[in-house]
């Protein structure tokens, strides 16, 4: 992570806790600790660009960190959605944590955080998924032939990625970014990525999950985003009181790097509904 203004405390290496790998920054003693949860594939890396944005904005220290099994961290026993959501809100706790922003699969890890009452929020989520519907064809289709194929199309996809991700990132950090998705192994790729459309189908819709779970939440899609919001469930999260939609334009589905500056503003006005860290 970037370092911090003087008087910080900084930890690049990361460390394990809960049996997450987490890269702690920011000042000892801050207002407020927000909890970054990647996407799939993706490493603790993908939030360096919104810590340097909020560094100095206010008082915040950040835990990012990796879902555990991706870039090739070790794996939980379990990695449903369901786990993931358990042991976050567990790491949330002992950390302190009064936000969690979450992009991809880890803004539905945050959003399950929510609806299973193991975090009061707020949180930010970042591309999440409300339904199978709503995902990217890319995973759907990959999870279809390795019904056949096993592993193989997930091996095929790590040497494609560069190609496919590139224009979709920053051009001075997608090298570092498209390394990082590529170091996955894609036996546990294609078994937690079937888990997880598992999870979207037996709740259908998470729209009305989100709204029941009373926790205040800001949505934030690119305007050209792969994964997509179904007019129903627009409907449902635009009539629901604690649930902000937010879309920012010129973005994909990778708004975290893309546009760091306008999303840091929107975790400002998570924060600012936060309550402050207990000490």
């Amino acid at each position: 992570m970037p370092d911090m203004k003087s008087g910080t405390s900084v930890s690049t290496s990361g460390r394990e806790h809960l049996g997450w790998i987490v890269r702690e920054s920011g000042p000892e003693g801050s207002e407020h600790t927000v909890l970054l949860l990647p996407g799939a594939l993706a490493s603790s890396i993908f939030y360096d660009d919104l810590v340097s944005e909020l560094t100095g904005s206010a008082s915040i220290r950040f835990v990012a960190t990796t879902l555990p099994g991706f870039g090739r961290t070790p794996p939980l026993d379990e990695v449903s959605v369901e786990e993931y959501a358990r042991t976050a809100g567990a790491l949330a706790a002992d950390l302190g944590c009064n936000a969690v922003v979450g992009h991809s699969l880890g803004a539905n890890v945050a959003l399950e955080m929510a609806a299973a009452g193991t975090f009061e929020g707020p949180v930010v989520l970042i591309s999440p998924s409300f339904s199978r519907e709503d995902e990217s064809k890319f995973p759907r289709a990959l999870d279809r032939l390795s019904r056949v194929l096993g592993h193989l199309p997930y091996s095929l996809m790590f040497k494609l990625i560069g190609p496919a991700m590139r224009s979709s990132l920053p051009a001075h950090r997608s090298d570092e970014l498209i390394a990082d998705l590529q170091n996955n192994d894609p036996r546990f790729v294609r078994r937690q990525t079937r888990l997880y459309l598992e999870y979207l189908d037996r709740h259908g819709s998470l729209a009305p999950r989100l709204c029941a779970s009373g926790v205040r939440a800001w949505v934030v899609f690119g305007d050209s985003d792969d994964v997509g919001l179904k007019d129903r469930e627009r409907q449902e999260l635009e009539s629901c009181p604690t649930v902000t939609l937010v879309t920012i334009p010129d973005a994909g589905h990778f708004t975290l790097n893309q546009k760091p500056a306008r999303v840091a503003e929107v975790v400002l006005q998570a924060l600012a509904s936060a309550s402050p860290v207990s000490r």
